[in-house]
């Protein structure tokens, strides 16, 4: 079965003033825009999502909660998993691996170095870094989500050339 995983950077992020938690960085206006504006390429492209899975990061859950607004999707279902605020790829595969097996299509918002190397190995690309509300969609055909580890799959839409 083909499903679509849907790999979104968090939106722009004020530098932490002195002393501030890196988990309570919030969005800049510019953030809040771009976040808006990936939600409605989301939308424009893919229609909906069936599940959205953010790290609990202030910076990434408040870019979960836009694109579920855009997306026409309840806040109240994204799935915020603290496995993934920080994470190594390993730990953003696991998630998805707990998807359930009615998933087609998943937004994944988290942070980087780790989504960017997520995204390469499942596409074997050296594709730039992922910068602020950049998307990047891998189609994946797996029969479940639990074999998304040994799982290779293709990009096949981006936004990163579109300066969000």
């Amino acid at each position: 079965m083909q499903r679509f995983l849907i790999i979104c950077r968090h939106a722009e992020t004020y530098e932490p003033y002195p002393l501030q938690p890196d988990f309570e960085r919030e969005l800049t206006p510019e953030g809040i825009r771009q976040a808006h504006e990936t939600g409605k390429w989301i939308r424009e492209h893919y229609q909906k999502a069936d599940a959205i899975v953010a790290s609990p990061a202030r910076r990434a859950s408040d870019t979960a909660r836009i694109l579920a607004s855009r997306l026409y999707f309840d806040q109240e279902q994204i799935t915020y998993d603290p496995e993934i605020y920080n994470p190594k790829e390993a730990q953003l595969l696991k998630s998805l691996s707990q998807l359930p097996d009615s998933v087609k299509k998943v937004v994944l918002v988290s942070h980087n170095p780790a989504l960017t190397k997520l995204l390469r190995s499942l596409v074997n690309k050296n594709l730039p870094y992922l910068e602020p509300a950049q998307v990047a969609v891998v189609a994946i055909d797996l029969p479940q989500w639990q074999d998304i580890y040994i799982s290779s799959g293709e990009l096949v839409s981006d936004n990163l050339q579109q300066g969000i």
